[in-house]
C-alpha cells in the first residue's frame, strides 16, 4: 500500500511521449528514442516535477544539416515550480523554451546539437554574413537565433549540471531574474554560452563556457563578430558571475549597457560583480564592459587583444585581475571615476590605455546627456613587469600620477579560494580555436584542417586534430603526391593534387578505432577577366573583401564604384549551384541569363542560383555603394540554400 501511494505521489510512470502531448502532473518518461517534431511537448501547470530519464527527444535526423534543425522539443507554459530533469534532446531549433514560469528548475538536462547557421567567413578573411547583433530584443528579436535553453519572464529557480553544446547559443535568459546557473557546460556554440536581456539579480557561478566564437582565424583575423561566452546586454543588473571557465570566446564577458541607454543616456548594465572567472584567450576582449558601472575582481584576464574593455564606463571598478601577454591590459576610452588597483600586469604590450576622442559619433544619444570626459582615475598599488608601455594616456584629466611609478607593489588583495573549472583546452593558447563552416571546432572528433599559410597552397599542409591515435590513409582522388600515408594526432601531412585537378580533390583518413574524417577541395577551374573602371585585370578568384582598398585596388574611391566579370567554366557530372556573397548589390547571368538579381543595396547577403553540368557563360555586376566591400563568387556542389547568420533584427 505504502509503495502504491509513493507511485501515486510522483504521478504517472514510464509514460509513452507523443508529438503535441500535453503534461499536466508530475511524469516520469519511458527510456527511449522518440523523433518527434511539430507540436513540442507541452508542460502546464504548477507544482510539476517531469523525469525525463534519459529519454532522447530526437527533432530532425542526426545527418541533417544544422541549420536545418527546426521546432521546440519541449514548452514551459507558465506556471510555478516546475522541474524537468534528465531529458536528452537533439535536432531542434529550442531545446527548452519557457515562459511566465515562477520557480523553474532544470537539472542534468542534456540540450545539446540544436540549431547553428553555416558561416561564410573563410580561412584568408572573414565574411560580414557572420556578424551578430544581438542588440534590440524588445519585440522578441532574439527568438530568430535560437537556443538549447530559452527563458523568458522567468522568476527564480535553478540551473543546474546541464549541457549544451555544439548549437548557436546555449541558455539566453530574456527580462528573467533571480535564478541560480550553476555546474553547467555552455560550451562550443557558434553565438553565445550565455545571454542576458533586460535579466537582473542572477547568479551564475562554476559553469564551463567556454570556445563559445566565431569570426577567428589565427594568423589571419581575429574578430569575434559579436560572439561571446557570456553576454550580459540592455539593463541587466546586479549579477553575480563568479568562478567560471569562460576562455576562448569572443569576447569572454560582453556587457552592454543597450540600446535605451545609448538613446537616453539613463540606465546600464549596472552592479554587476565578475568575480575569480578565467576569461582568457578571447579573440577581442576578455571582458568588455561598456557604458555601465560594475566590479571587475581577480580574474584571470591572460592573451587576448584586451584583457579589460570597458569604455565609457564609470564609477567601475577594475581590482586585483591578473592581466598576461594582451595587446593591452586595460582599456578604457571616454571613462570616468573608475578604479584600476591591485593588479597584475605581465607581458602585455600596454599595461593601461586611457583617452578621449574629439569627435563624438554623431548618431549616439548617449554624448547628448552624458558627461563623456575622460577624467578622474584612482589608479594604484599595480604590479608591472616585462611591459612595453605602462601607461598611455590622451585627453584625460584627474589622473593619479603614482602610476607610471615601475617599483612594483605586490597586490594585498587575497586570492579567491575557489576556482573556475578547467579541461586541458581551456589552459591552451588562442590558437587552439579552430572555427569551421559550423562553428568551434571541440577535438572530441579526429579532424583535419590547413596547417600553413593560406588554405589554397599547392602542395597544401594538412595538420591532424582531435584525441590522441594512430591513423592511416584510406581513400584518395586527385592526388599525385602525400608526405605520408600513416601516422599520429598531430602529425602534418602534405597532399599534391594532380596538375589538372588542383581544384577538385579529396583525401580521407581512418583511426585505428575507425572513425574516417576527409578534407576536399572543391574550387573549378575558372579565370575571371575583371573590368574596373579602365582596370582591366585577369583574377583566379572573385573573392574581394575589405573597408579600405588594400595596395592592389588602392586606385578605387571608399564608395560609388562598380565592376564587371566575365569568365567560363566547364562542371563534370553532377548538381551545382553558383554562390555570391555581396554588399552592396550583384547580379549574375549563366549564359546570358539572369539568375541572380540583387541589384537594390543591401547589407551583405548570401544568393543562389542552380548550375547544370556542362559548359557555362559567366557574367558579374556587381555595385558598391559604400562602406565595407564584400564581394564573393563560388561554384559549390549541390544544391544547398544557407542563408547564414539572421539579419540585424
Amino acid at each position: 500500500m505504502l509503495l502504491l501511494l509513493v507511485a501515486l505521489a510522483q504521478g504517472p510512470q514510464n509514460v509513452e511521449l507523443h508529438a503535441g502531448m500535453v503534461i499536466t502532473q508530475s511524469t516520469r518518461v519511458a527510456r527511449r528514442t522518440y523523433s518527434l517534431s511539430g507540436a513540442p511537448i507541452t508542460i502546464r501547470g504548477s507544482n510539476i516535477t517531469v523525469d525525463f530519464n534519459g529519454a532522447i527527444l530526437e527533432g530532425t535526423p542526426s545527418n541533417t544539416d544544422p541549420d536545418r534543425r527546426r521546432g521546440v522539443a519541449i514548452l514551459v507554459d507558465s506556471g510555478a515550480n516546475v522541474r524537468i530533469m534528465n531529458a536528452r534532446v537533439r535536432g531542434y531549433r529550442f531545446g527548452i523554451l519557457a515562459r511566465g514560469t515562477r520557480g523553474l528548475t532544470l537539472v542534468t538536462n542534456d540540450l545539446s546539437d540544436t540549431w547553428k547557421p553555416r558561416l561564410f567567413s573563410l580561412i584568408e578573411h572573414e565574411s560580414l554574413v557572420d556578424w551578430l547583433s544581438f542588440h534590440h530584443n524588445e519585440n522578441n528579436e532574439w527568438l530568430r537565433f535560437g537556443a538549447a535553453i530559452y527563458l523568458e519572464d522567468i522568476k527564480g529557480g535553478e540551473l543546474r549540471g546541464n549541457t549544451a553544446t555544439g548549437g548557436m547559443n546555449g541558455l539566453l535568459l530574456v527580462r528573467s531574474d533571480g535564478l541560480v546557473i550553476r555546474d553547467n557546460n555552455f560550451s562550443f556554440n557558434s553565438g553565445v554560452g550565455v545571454g542576458l536581456y533586460r535579466s537582473s539579480d542572477d547568479t551564475i557561478v562554476h559553469n564551463q563556457i567556454d570556445y563559445n566564437v566565431r569570426g577567428y582565424s589565427h594568423g589571419f583575423y581575429t574578430r569575434g563578430q559579436d560572439s561571446a561566452d557570456l553576454l550580459l546586454y540592455e539593463q541587466s543588473n546586479r549579477n553575480v558571475v563568479a568562478f567560471n571557465s569562460l576562455t576562448h570566446g569572443g569576447d569572454g564577458v560582453f556587457l552592454w549597457a543597450g540600446q535605451a541607454t545609448m538613446d537616453s543616456g539613463q540606465g546600464g548594465s549596472n552592479d554587476n560583480l565578475f568575480y575569480g572567472n578565467n576569461v582568457s584567450y578571447a579573440t577581442a576582449n576578455g571582458i568588455e564592459a561598456t557604458f555601465s558601472r560594475n566590479r571587475i575582481i581577480a580574474n584571470k584576464a591572460w592573451g587576448s587583444e584586451y584583457g579589460v574593455w570597458a569604455g565609457y564606463s564609470y564609477g567601475t571598478e577594475i581590482i586585483a585581475n591578473d592581466f598576461k601577454n594582451n595587446r593591452t591590459g586595460i582599456a578604457i576610452e571616454h571613462g570616468q571615476d573608475n578604479t584600476i588597483a591591485l593588479n597584475t600586469f605581465d607581458g602585455d604590450s600596454t599595461a593601461i590605455r586611457l583617452w578621449a576622442d574629439s569627435i563624438a559619433p554623431s548618431d549616439w544619444g548617449y554624448p547628448k546627456f552624458r558627461d563623456t570626459r575622460s577624467r578622474d582615475y584612482r589608479i594604484s598599488g599595480n604590479l608591472f613587469q616585462k611591459n612595453e608601455t605602462v601607461l598611455r594616456v590622451n585627453h584625460t584629466t584627474g589622473l593619479d600620477t603614482a602610476v607610471a611609478q615601475r617599483r612594483p607593489a605586490p597586490p594585498t588583495f587575497s586570492p579567491p579560494v575557489s576556482a573556475p573549472p578547467s579541461t586541458r583546452l581551456t589552459e591552451r593558447p588562442r590558437s587552439a580555436i579552430i572555427v569551421d563552416e559550423w562553428g568551434p571546432y571541440d577535438y572530441r572528433a579526429p579532424k583535419l584542417w590547413p596547417a600553413g599559410d593560406s588554405s589554397r597552397a599547392v602542395p597544401l599542409r594538412l595538420a591532424t586534430l582531435g584525441p590522441a591515435g594512430k591513423w592511416t590513409v584510406v581513400e584518395s582522388e586527385g592526388i599525385v603526391a602525400l608526405s605520408r600515408v600513416a601516422g599520429s594526432t598531430g602529425d602534418v601531412i602534405t597532399v599534391t593534387p594532380r596538375a589538372n585537378a588542383r581544384g577538385d580533390w579529396s583525401i580521407t583518413l581512418e583511426t585505428e578505432k575507425g572513425e574516417r574524417f576527409s578534407y576536399t577541395r572543391f574550387e573549378p577551374e575558372l579565370e575571371w577577366q575583371v573590368r574596373i573602371g579602365d582596370s582591366l585585370r585577369t583574377l583566379p578568384r572573385l573573392d574581394l573583401m575589405w573597408y579600405r582598398p588594400p595596395k592592389a585596388f588602392a586606385f578605387l574611391p571608399q564608395g560609388n564604384w562598380g565592376l564587371e566579370a566575365a569568365g567560363s567554366v566547364t562542371l563534370p557530372e553532377g548538381t551545382y549551384s553558383i554562390r555570391t556573397i555581396s554588399d552592396d548589390a550583384v547580379r549574375v547571368w549563366v549564359d546570358g541569363a539572369l539568375v541572380i538579381d540583387a541589384w537594390t543595396p543591401h547589407e551583405s547577403q548570401v544568393h543562389y542560383a542552380p548550375l547544370t553540368p556542362g559548359e557555362h557563360g559567366l557574367r558579374v555586376e556587381y555595385r558598391q555603394v559604400d562602406g565595407w566591400v564584400e564581394l564573393r563568387v563560388d561554384i559549390i556542389r549541390g544544391s544547398s540554400r544557407s542563408q547564414g547568420s539572421p539579419g540585424p533584427h
